[in-house]
């Protein structure tokens, strides 16, 4: 069976003809790298503008009837810029002025948001002498905008069935009528991903300015150690606790057909980046973590209520409280006879007396206390499980360090340890904790 690789590029790795050069000769460098899924044009610069943002402008202010001339001019030269450095053989200028006049005359906020996609797709295909393949064509939304994955597969496996090499825009698709729909912002993923499994890829590449994702937020460790290999599970811990990776929606197409991820750096290629792999893939680094991550600013709502075991509708009333309020709990460890409510502080507000006094009312406990300012840290991996001494190591970590915990608590995969401490203490327990085993 022929072996695919379907290679997405961000932003940032089109940005401009230098980019374009770069990602030119890491696609070409293996043919198996057949389908190619390009984002709009990033930052050059710290205080440059994405294309994308720029063409969100344009539509504000035609949708106001104001002139979006001089926006709409930022953009004709980054696009004319890259033909003319490329040398292409585009009339760049008419496809330029055809969208203006269509933003002019009403378009879409989507349609108007995803022409930067659309462009650098056309770019890319003459680039690379690949055939360019319109994601209109291909990803397929209902007439309600609803993303229609069992059409989009039927249609990516007809349509690239019969081109041997294609680039197709990321970030949106169309329905029925034509009319464009875009993704969330993040979309190109989700339309390499979506890519990957409509061809049966043996690998998805995700080509950015970073190499791969990092043990810990480098602003909280100098130089922290990537991470080569991680699960789709260890990377939603991760990401739940506020780790900056792939969006959940760019990664389910790929997660349900088992094909791994590189996330690799298109101005690094000889970094092998952080592979994604199955739930199932044997564990590779037995004893060790795979990542720490933490968010601050959680509120702790501790009950007792003696005998509450016994009580079989108490959680039940608990619950209902925070519910009927709107709130949302991030966990919940209990002991015999007490329980404690950890819930994100912006969520409380100004509700948090309402919320115990329901408590008092509904549930009757025999004391009420609240401890705000908490900040949780993940310790995440799969490596941990059945393993002597992880906890161990943690807790001597951060009792070195002098920091107080407040809260411990481990999910029944053994997979995460999360601990609770001040806020004030997160990026040192943070460091603590990543020193103790690296």
């Amino acid at each position: 069976m022929e072996e695919i690789i379907v290679a997405k590029f961000g932003g940032t790795s089109l940005a401009d003809s230098k980019q374009f050069k770069k990602v030119k000769e890491i696609v070409l460098a293996d043919e198996r790298r057949r389908y190619i899924v390009p984002s709009a044009p990033g930052k050059r610069y710290k205080k440059d503008h994405k294309v994308t943002d720029l063409l969100y402008m344009c539509y504000q202010l035609a949708s106001h009837k104001l002139n979006f001339d001089e926006v709409y001019g930022i953009i004709e030269k980054r696009f004319h810029d890259i033909c003319n450095d490329l040398k292409l053989e585009i009339d760049i200028g008419e496809i330029l002025s055809e969208i203006k006049e269509k933003i002019r005359a009403g378009e879409s906020r989507d349609y108007v948001a995803s022409r930067g996609e659309y462009i650098n797709g056309i770019l890319l295909s003459e680039y690379l002498g690949f055939e360019f393949v319109d994601a209109k064509d291909l990803i397929l939304f209902d007439e309600k905008g609803h993303f229609d994955w069992e059409g989009t597969n039927k249609k990516v496996k007809e349509l690239l069935g019969s081109i041997s090499t294609a680039v197709i825009p990321g970030f949106y698709g169309a329905k029925p009528n034509g009319e464009i729909v875009t993704f969330s912002r993040g979309g190109s993923d989700i339309t390499g991903a979506i890519i990957a499994r409509g061809v049966d890829s043996i690998l998805y590449e995700n080509w950015t300015d970073v190499p791969g994702f990092l043990m810990v937020d480098p602003k909280i460790v100098d130089n922290p150690k990537p991470i080569e290999t991680i699960t789709y599970k260890e990377l939603r811990e991760l990401s739940y606790m506020g780790a900056p990776v792939l969006h959940a929606e760019s990664i389910f197409p790929v997660r349900e057909a088992g094909i791994p991820i590189n996330i690799r750096n298109t101005n690094s290629i000889e970094d092998p980046g952080t592979t994604i792999v199955n739930d199932l893939s044997p564990i590779a680094n037995v004893g060790t973590i795979t990542g720490i991550a933490g968010k601050k600013d959680f509120t702790v709502i501790a009950i007792e209520k003696t005998l509450m075991n016994q009580e079989k509708d108490f959680y039940r009333k608990l619950i209902t409280v925070l519910e009927t309020n709107d709130i949302t709990i991030e966990h919940m460890p209990s002991s015999i006879d007490s329980v404690s409510l950890i819930i994100p502080s912006a969520q409380l507000n100004s509700k948090l007396d309402k919320i115990i006094e329901e408590i008092r009312i509904y549930c009757k406990p025999d004391s009420i206390d609240t401890y705000p300012n908490m900040a949780l840290i993940a310790v995440v991996g799969r490596g941990m499980i059945r393993t002597k001494g992880i906890s161990a190591k943690v807790f001597t970590a951060l009792a070195n360090e002098g920091i107080n915990v407040r809260m411990i608590t481990q999910g029944s995969s053994e997979l995460n340890i999360i601990i609770g401490v001040e806020n004030d203490d997160l990026e040192k327990g943070i460091a603590a904790i990543y020193r103790a085993f690296n």
